[in-house]
């Protein structure tokens, strides 16, 4: 697989299906750890970390990177940032974890849908890079 950083040069923007919204519709299998009827978590297929799972809205509604929010999508983005707190507990990360959210080519961000990094079980170190 390509590193993180050629696919998110080579990741296109676009309003179209993701490999998230196959996830989501069960057409490719993942290790789902938290399901509701408005976010799905699931494990890293490449963790980066003991724990890494990715917390993803089931619907996008415009939203493929933080940097297109709209006031209309404040609900989900809180939604998505409690699902990762209740995640982390049923975990067990109670020494702490990191949030990842990547926007844009230059952030990292390879999947265009909004998808928020959950990653613990380790000492992380600053800078991230």
């Amino acid at each position: 697989m390509a590193s993180e950083t050629e696919a998110a040069l080579a990741a296109t923007p676009s309003d179209g299906p993701t490999v998230f919204d196959k996830i989501i519709n069960k057409e490719i299998p993942s290790t789902v750890v938290y399901e509701d009827d408005k976010v799905l978590a699931f494990r890293d297929i490449d963790p980066q970390a003991p724990t890494h799972i990715l917390i993803i809205p089931k619907v996008r509604d415009g939203l493929t990177g933080l940097s297109k929010a709209e006031e209309r999508h404040c609900e989900i983005l809180g939604r998505l940032l409690c699902t990762a707190k209740l995640v982390a507990k049923q975990e067990g990360l109670d020494d702490g974890f990191r949030i990842v959210i990547n926007d844009g080519r230059d952030g990292g961000q390879s999947v265009y849908h909004i998808h928020v990094h959950l990653i613990g079980g380790r000492q992380m170190g600053w800078p991230p890079f």
